[in-house]
């Protein structure tokens, strides 16, 4: 190939097409347990979160609900990854040999939030959600006077644990006193203990017993989970607000410096491409989640540190 503007320009062209076909191919898992909620500033700050309306029966006048403001507030990062290619790879024709990498960038680039959802519900029990405690905790406040409510456990993934965080679930009340209606219908766990899961969701039979779990729910092994081996979240993710927030501030896309007269090619003999994203994840409801640390066999005690 000539090296001119061009042939660079036209090589920016094919790599880029490359790169968007790859992105758009790749397949993510946070969609199933995130929201993605668009984002036009540096950070954004989520007020009406702890909110989950119900309707009454319309008596007299009308009641507005007085929604709790919080201050929890998600701020954009920037996040990278950059590549360089020899000049005179392309002078030889090479640059074919490069179109897989460019495709292994895109897919980086579109599974990178799948690692910062995963990781965010790993630290789930130490990192503090929107009501000032863990988001996995035994403390959630509820205003008005009322016993705080519990979604964390810490008994291993068992039949009755199982059974235990979705009956807690499903009895979790809203501010008035009254059930929230949450049905879970996710299982999420690490690489190590999906043939655990696998067996208490879709089993008939467990220890010679009917598996009264079947099918109660969706299963979703996270490879990004398996620093967390122990770790197993019961989730529900059918309603229009989810567990975790995804804030999106710019897509990831291709860039390069690929001009004669940059520095990198005229010092360095090399092209440089780049991705750029800005984007974060926070926490959402902490009521469409349970989670347990996976570290007794015994019974849950119902403390919380």
């Amino acid at each position: 190939m000539v090296i001119n503007s061009t042939s660079l320009n036209g090589l920016y062209l094919g790599f880029n097409a490359t790169f968007n076909k790859a992105y758009e191919e790749s397949p993510v898992q946070y969609p199933r347990i995130a929201i993605t909620i668009p984002s036009s500033t540096r950070e954004s700050t989520y007020a009406w979160l702890g909110q989950i309306p119900n309707m009454r029966e319309w008596i007299g006048d009308r009641v507005i609900q007085n929604i709790m403001t919080h201050d929890y507030t998600i701020k954009n990062k920037n996040y990278e990854l950059t590549i360089q290619i020899p000049v005179n790879d392309i002078a030889d024709d090479q640059y074919s040999v490069y179109s897989p990498l460019v495709s292994e960038m895109a897919m980086s680039a579109k599974k990178h939030p799948d690692t910062l959802v995963f990781d965010l519900l790993g630290h789930g029990f130490q990192e503090k959600s929107y009501d000032k405690v863990p988001f996995f905790s035994d403390n959630h406040p509820c205003g008005r006077g009322k016993k705080a409510q519990s979604n964390k456990g810490t008994r291993k993934l068992d039949p009755e644990s199982y059974a235990e965080a979705r009956c807690k679930m499903m009895t979790v009340e809203g501010e008035h006193g009254r059930s929230l209606n949450i049905v879970p219908d996710l299982l999420v766990v690490s690489p190590q203990n999906e043939a655990n899961a696998r067996e208490l969701l879709f089993a008939d039979l467990i220890s010679g017993s009917s598996n009264v779990n079947k099918n109660t729910c969706e299963l979703l092994a996270a490879p990004e989970l398996s620093a967390y081996p122990d770790q197993w979240y019961l989730l529900c993710t059918k309603r229009y607000i989810k567990p975790i927030v995804f804030q999106q501030r710019e897509v990831p896309k291709l860039v390069c410096k690929n001009k004669e007269t940059d520095d990198n090619v005229f010092f360095s003999d090399q092209i440089i491409y780049g991705i750029k994203g800005r984007y974060n994840v926070g926490f959402g409801l902490w009521q469409l989640a349970y989670g347990s640390t996976g570290t007794d066999t015994g019974t849950d005690t119902g403390t919380d540190s």
